[in-house]
């Protein structure tokens, strides 16, 4: 059956398709809407619309990124708090019982069918897309790069945050090693790898099993919300990220 109503229609959002850069751009965290069946998990409404919810700005910086790149774009069409598609079913923070500050009532003490029923509205459907167009680009002599888009919060458990713009890797560093030369030679952002998170936090869960498994390049690209919080700034540092990468690509393919 699922969470969702036929009404909801699909979890995932598809955007450019067709798009003939190599780039496919992902934005796990893309909105604040919950599964009507699931309420208001028992959230306040200031908590629904605050970061833990979503990632306020990355959807709007990424969907500019993807026409100036002319990169398709995938991203999810329900909040994070229903499940975060940046984390395996078995990880507690897949549904997490506390977000920051918040307890999350309507995800504590979930039994194995109510997660699984979760994972198999939200996440399973949201992985198999992403790895159907990888699959697909291979097998087409297009292998694609890898870019997920993500915000963080200015202040986190109290504690104000220097970083800007976050360049996040796994394993696999080829990317993320470029775009942070090409950071330092612009110094227009205070950027610095796997900040405000890392690998240790278990945040790179879609580069793993869509980059790393099949050998692509790969990035997460983290930038601070306050810095994306209307039209114009999101177009400024849309350009400056679209820069970033294509000066990256270019030297990769002379390296």
């Amino acid at each position: 059956m699922g969470i969702l109503s036929a009404r909801e229609g699909d979890p995932v959002a598809v955007e450019n398709a067709e798009g003939r850069s190599r780039f496919i751009l992902v934005c796990e965290h893309a909105s604040r809407l919950l599964p009507e069946r699931l309420g208001t998990l028992g959230l306040s409404a200031e908590a629904l619309e605050s970061h833990i919810a979503w990632d306020p700005g990355a959807l709007a910086v990424a969907r500019i990124m993807s026409r100036s790149l002319d990169a398709t774009l995938i991203h999810q069409r329900f909040s994070r708090l229903a499940y975060d598609c940046n984390r395996p079913p078995e990880a507690p923070g897949a549904m997490p019982e506390q977000s920051e500050i918040y307890p999350v009532p309507g995800n504590q003490a979930l039994s194995d069918a109510a997660r699984l029923e979760r994972a198999e509205s939200l996440y399973f459907p949201f992985r198999d897309r992403i790895a159907g167009l990888v699959r697909d680009r291979i097998a087409a002599g297009r292998a694609p790069v890898l870019v997920t888009v993500h915000s963080f919060t200015p202040v986190y458990f109290g504690k104000p945050r220097q970083v800007e713009i976050g360049i996040l890797h796994d394993e696999d560093a080829r990317l993320a090693d470029l775009m942070l030369e090409a950071a330092g030679r612009s110094g227009l952002f205070a950027t610095h790898r796997n900040e405000p998170y890392g690998p240790q936090d278990g945040v790179t869960h879609t580069l793993k099993v869509h980059g790393l498994a099949n050998g692509l390049l790969n990035v997460m690209i983290e930038v601070r919300n306050d810095l994306i919080q209307d039209e114009t700034s999101q177009g400024v540092m849309a350009d400056y990220l679209t820069g970033l990468l294509l000066e990256s690509m270019a030297r990769a393919s002379v390296k």
